[in-house]
């Protein structure tokens, strides 16, 4: 299996930690679970494509918006969001 590498702005990881609690090192995870659930960020028509990966990290559904730049994925925004756990049991047919 390929490694996937990351990268992030460091201003914009740590506004994330201030605002939602959550890293982007840890945000990271969320691509490292095998039920993660991957879907385009429709809502944002600008030059690159958006996405939003769902996945479990610490027990709870983490969201994370990012992009693809030159094979590497730069996350922008991470939190644990209903919204985002809500796809991700859907898309899993978890039934809570």
């Amino acid at each position: 299996m390929k490694k996937s590498r990351f990268e992030w702005d460091t201003n914009k990881d740590n506004e994330n930690q201030e605002k939602h609690w959550i890293s982007f090192s840890l945000a990271q995870y969320a691509f490292a679970d095998p039920r993660r659930v991957i879907a385009e960020d429709l809502a944002h028509n600008e030059t690159e494509k958006r996405y939003f990966c769902f996945g479990e990290v610490d027990d709870g559904i983490l969201t994370v918006r990012f992009t693809h730049r030159g094979g590497v994925i730069r996350i922008f925004g991470a939190g644990y969001w209903r919204k985002g756990k809500v796809i991700y049991e859907r898309e899993n047919k978890i039934h809570q």
